[in-house]
């Protein structure tokens, strides 16, 4: 297929994302040379980017945050896991979207909305998008102590995000909001990526359909970028519970946050995260979908305010 037949605009990318045109790799190159390397042609002849290589899509993402974002130092561990730019931030523009139909369509000064990031991760993504896009400040969470460490430094090597992200370690690993959000403290959004696997054996076979589906060759064991550690990817009881356990946590403090809001990978996991919304009185639920290329999924979002409780918040954050 040639150039022209192509699709210039990823489609189900939300309106305000930076990458729903195909990637400009020389401006990209630009941005971060050593993604010369790794451009190689595809089946088509065109040039592209090999995505079943986890350095390829490490350096990648470091060439889109250089180019579109302008941070200048994103570093962590191999180890750990390497987001895809175009997805994260799509949530961050859907939540910005949130808080707009509860501002009469108008985005409210961006210092004045405080995000909690549920289990940051040492990438320190979801703030670095959340600040370069809305200038929003955040509260950033995580059960790893080194992940924590790698948020703060690659904050501390920012200009752009110093003084935006108060990174907290979550010293209680059942704890999901206790501990970190204080009795006085006011969060306009929660945000939560949460682990989808059940166990390790799970993570592994979802790592190797992510690395087959990007059309690489057979592989018995997909590269550790694609799999993180456990904490990342794994929880007993798999996504239905960590959410459930959240649902549930979130009422103690349905005073202090506007909504709470997570990515909900498996649409058969719907109704019972509806069922527990239930039981707890959420005064109203939202389901939002998202997609990017082929992978579909959702943000559930719930609130316990009222709606003269939501006017009031907004008096006092936002205008």
């Amino acid at each position: 297929m040639s150039d022209k037949k192509k699709p210039k605009i990823k489609s189900k990318m939300h309106p305000r994302n930076k990458n729903r045109e195909r990637y400009d790799l020389k401006a990209l190159i630009l941005a971060h040379p050593e993604l010369k390397d790794f451009i190689k042609p595809n089946k088509h002849g065109d040039d592209s980017i090999d995505f079943s290589n986890p350095k390829a899509v490490k350096v990648l993402n470091i060439s889109l945050l250089k180019h579109y974002y302008k941070i200048d130092f994103w570093e962590f561990p191999d180890h750990n896991l390497c987001p895809p730019i175009p997805g994260r931030a799509d949530y961050i523009h859907y939540l910005a979207d949130l808080i707009r139909e509860n501002n009469f369509g108008r985005s409210p000064e961006g210092n004045k909305i405080t995000c909690l990031d549920i289990g940051v991760g040492a990438s320190c993504i979801y703030p670095i998008i959340g600040i370069t896009e809305y200038n929003w400040n955040f509260i950033a969470s995580d059960i790893d102590e080194l992940s924590i460490k790698n948020a703060n430094k690659i904050v501390s090597n920012n200009t752009k995000l110093l003084n935006k992200v108060n990174c907290k370690l979550q010293k209680d690993s059942k704890a999901i909001y206790q501990g970190i959000i204080g009795s006085k403290d006011k969060i306009d959004i929660t945000m939560c990526n949460p682990p989808f696997h059940e166990s390790q054996e799970a993570a592994q076979k979802g790592s190797l359909r992510k690395v087959q589906n990007l059309g690489a060759k057979k592989v018995k064991k997909a590269e550790l970028n694609f799999a993180g550690i456990q904490n990342e990817l794994i929880y007993e009881g798999g996504e239905i519970k960590f959410i459930s356990a959240m649902v549930l946590q979130s009422k103690t403090f349905k005073n202090n946050c506007f909504w709470f809001t997570t990515l909900v990978s498996k649409q058969s996991n719907l109704n019972a995260i509806y069922k527990k919304l239930d039981q707890v009185n959420a005064s109203e639920i939202k389901t939002i979908p998202m997609g990017t290329g082929n992978k579909v999924t959702r943000i559930v979002a719930w609130t316990f305010l009222s709606k003269s409780q939501q006017n009031q918040w907004r008096k006092d954050r936002w205008n």
